[in-house]
């Protein structure tokens, strides 16, 4: 894949000459020529009611692309005897569903049964992280949306507790390399998380200390205040950094200080070539952005689904 890196002021323009996938930059040129500029409308009306909006809208990107490929299977409600992925345990805290929603009734409104709920949740990811102050670039289009939804398959999402050999086997097999891990990890510059997702670190992190070594002693102490171990805080939990709205490279900075939430994110300093990466992307926030949007188009471009559904939660 080509990319080709244009600077307009701040803004970062990325283009693709080819991406090999079945998918096309100008699959809705004649059939629903205004998709994207909906989408993006959506994905701005609601990012104004709700910061949090962007980044529950790339993490939904994320989690929809690694289990059965980018085809909207995380949209669907469970029916019946079926529950379905948005209610397995890593997906339960998953939110801003009803941006796509909103998208998809108005697509729909203009141009009936032509724009997927796939596309639609890959072109919202891109939105959210440009409205954030992140890069843009051109999403290739043509994805299906898929007719199966398993709560069950959830166990297959990389878990925030993973080591590094963990992320490289669950990344290399949706062929992504170890560049496209330590890339994408950076949308951990967006967000928010719960206790439960960093408490090994703080509590009984081993049979002989409480607190993960690698992890900064003052931050530590912040963290065990925010999640205290006898008292549970429904909702409980901090920002994944301090610039927790902005999409920029400070993530990388704070995994060098040992100041990174997760046992995954720290897990990127224990092999060479993904320290180095990171090194690279905490001093250039340019690198990070061609390296992000690199892995985003080949990470959104895992394909699965077989039909355009009319409903975003429920199958045709």
């Amino acid at each position: 894949m080509d990319v080709t890196v244009t600077l307009l002021s701040s803004l970062i323009i990325f283009s693709i000459t080819s991406t090999g996938s079945g998918l096309s930059l100008n699959y809705y040129d004649q059939k629903c020529p205004n998709a994207e500029s909906i989408v993006a409308n959506a994905v701005k009306d609601a990012m104004m009611k709700d910061q949090t909006v962007p980044a529950a809208l790339l993490r939904l990107h994320f989690h929809d692309c690694f289990i059965r490929g980018c085809d909207a299977s995380v949209l669907l409600n469970s029916v019946g005897k079926n529950s379905a992925e948005k209610d397995g345990p890593p997906n339960v805290s998953l939110h801003a569903f009803y941006v796509i929603d909103n998208a998809k009734q108005e697509v729909e409104s203009k141009c009936p049964g032509v724009v997927s709920c796939a596309d639609i949740l890959a072109l919202s990811a891109r939105d959210a992280v440009v409205l954030s102050g992140g890069p843009t670039w051109d999403v290739p289009k043509g994805r299906k949306d898929g007719r199966t939804s398993k709560a069950s398959e959830t166990v297959q999402l990389p878990a925030p507790t993973f080591n590094i050999s963990q992320l490289q086997q669950s990344f290399s097999q949706r062929g992504l390399s170890m560049e496209d891990l330590v890339a994408l990890s950076g949308g951990h510059t967006l967000g928010f998380s719960h206790c439960s997702s960093f408490e090994n670190r703080i509590h009984n992190f081993n049979s002989t200390t409480d607190i993960d070594p690698s992890m900064h002693p003052s931050f530590a102490s912040s963290l065990e205040s925010i999640c205290p171990i006898h008292k549970k805080v429904k909702n409980a939990g901090t920002t994944m950094d301090p610039s927790s709205t902005t999409f920029d490279n400070t993530y990388y900075k704070l995994i060098l200080q040992k100041k990174s939430l997760f046992s995954s994110d720290q897990a990127l300093l224990t092999s060479p070539n993904t320290k180095d990466l990171i090194s690279k992307f905490a001093s250039s926030q340019e690198a990070f952005f061609k390296a992000f949007v690199n892995s985003m188009i080949k990470m959104s471009s895992i394909t699965g689904g077989q039909e355009v559904r009319k409903d975003c939660r429920v199958v045709n």
